[in-house]
């Protein structure tokens, strides 16, 4: 049984170091997230989220650490973003490529050194852009050089140190850092959610069926995630055999694992930054007046999804579907699956090495990621669509789609995987 499990897990002192030791880390997080740089006018920041809702996904990655103008108001944002670049560039230079794909262990922690060194300008102008936006609504008064200087320090210094705790969490504790904090920051509000919802039912009675409802439909939207998260397309390869010395080797059948949605949830960030970017820029000219005011004005309201909610939906559909393919076809590389089955003297049963297996494995790639990025697409713009059937919006949002649910998900997953591997090695060192 599951609670038998749960007690085993801390019975061992090593595994309950190691999640106290997370814990610890969420705590820190959490009183980071609530201590606030000075100068903040709150009510004009309340205001300010209010007219800007394309802020509220930046605000549940930071744990609400944005939307309270804290030290950490940028949250793990740079450093991901900053990571991403590097994956693209993987493209453009060969020396970077192979310093990730093929040089092992050494080859990605060189790779995630410059992925750290690249945070620091980008936390930087981030930070600064963020500053920036927030004097033109005048939610923060006008900074001196010295005291935006100053600022732009501690916002910096405070992703950083975020980004060094993810690397403790990975180092000493359990599952990779940097998800759990994005993790720990989109769960944070749920006990608020759960007051929330508690007050509105004990004031208004008739809004039970329409939570229950809310709540039926989240928890069939999280199995079909868990299920096409954990999918996979096996193909069988066969490896020949090989004599040395007096040894036989090879003469195995296994099979190559394909994921449904091999791209993760990086086709929907992407998608979200290109939504986000036309819609903030049309803002700040929608007052302009003449050709650009009403140009602007036009747009912004395009992708607002409040005015504009089928052609918003379908158009970040539409995106996802494409960055789907596209990062697919950045981080997955038939050919090189193909030459290293033939170097290990695999094959794909009634297929020919090399040119031939390259192919079949991309023709099986395009079949399954068709769905995939259907699957996406459609947790993309699941929100709205839940939210236009329950008149539910803005309560428990990570559990009826977005990337929020695949990254706690995925998160969840991957723990689960962590702590139990971890019971079966010491299950093994006890027999």
């Amino acid at each position: 049984m599951w609670y038998t499990k749960i007690i085993q897990i801390f019975k061992i002192k090593d595994l309950r170091k190691k999640i106290f030791f997370v814990l610890g880390i969420f705590i820190i997080f959490r009183l980071m997230a609530n201590i606030p740089m000075p100068g903040m006018d709150a009510e004009n920041l309340k205001i300010f989220f209010e007219q800007f809702k394309m802020f509220g996904l930046l605000n549940v990655f930071t744990g609400g650490a944005l939307d309270k103008f804290s030290i950490i108001m940028l949250g793990l944002g740079p450093y991901i973003t900053s990571v991403i670049i590097l994956q693209l560039l993987t493209m453009i230079f060969p020396k970077l490529e192979k310093m990730y794909k093929e040089e092992g262990e050494a080859g990605r922690q060189k790779f995630n050194q410059y992925g750290r060194i690249l945070t620091i300008p980008l936390a930087f102008l981030q930070g600064y852009a963020m500053l920036s936006l927030f004097q033109r609504q005048s939610v923060i008064p006008h900074l001196s050089p010295l005291t935006l200087f100053s600022s732009l320090l501690i916002i910096a210094a405070g992703t950083l140190f975020l980004m060094w705790l993810g690397e403790l969490i990975t180092e000493k504790g359990i599952g990779n850092g940097v998800s759990l904090l994005i993790f720990a920051g989109i769960i944070a509000d749920f006990p608020m959610n759960i007051l929330q919802v508690y007050s509105e039912v004990s004031s208004d009675p008739s809004k039970i069926q329409n939570y229950l409802f809310f709540f039926g439909l989240a928890l069939l939207i999280i199995a079909g995630v868990v299920l096409i998260t954990e999918a996979r397309r096996n193909i069988p390869v066969s490896y020949a055999k090989r004599v040395r010395g007096m040894k036989m080797y090879g003469g195995a059948s296994t099979y190559l694992p394909l994921n449904i949605n091999p791209a993760g949830v990086m086709p929907i960030i992407f998608a979200m930054s290109i939504l986000l970017f036309p819609g903030m820029i049309a803002n700040f000219f929608a007052g302009a007046g003449g050709i650009i005011g009403n140009v602007a004005t036009s747009v912004a309201r395009f992708f607002d999804p409040q005015q504009n909610a089928f052609g918003y939906s379908a158009f970040y559909f539409g995106l996802v579907v494409i960055f789907t393919y596209f990062y697919t076809a950045v981080t997955f590389n038939p050919r090189t699956i193909s030459e290293n089955l033939q170097k290990m003297g695999g094959f794909v049963p009634g297929i020919r090495p090399g040119e031939q297996t390259e192919k079949f494995i991309h023709r099986i790639l395009n079949r399954v990621l068709f769905i995939g990025a259907l699957f996406l697409g459609t947790i993309a713009v699941m929100p709205s669509i839940i939210g236009g059937i329950t008149q539910i919006e803005g309560v428990f949002g990570f559990l009826i789609g977005g990337t929020a649910l695949l990254i706690v998900v995925s998160v969840v997953l991957e723990t689960i995987k962590q702590i139990n591997a971890q019971l079966q090695m010491r299950e093994y060192e006890t027999f």
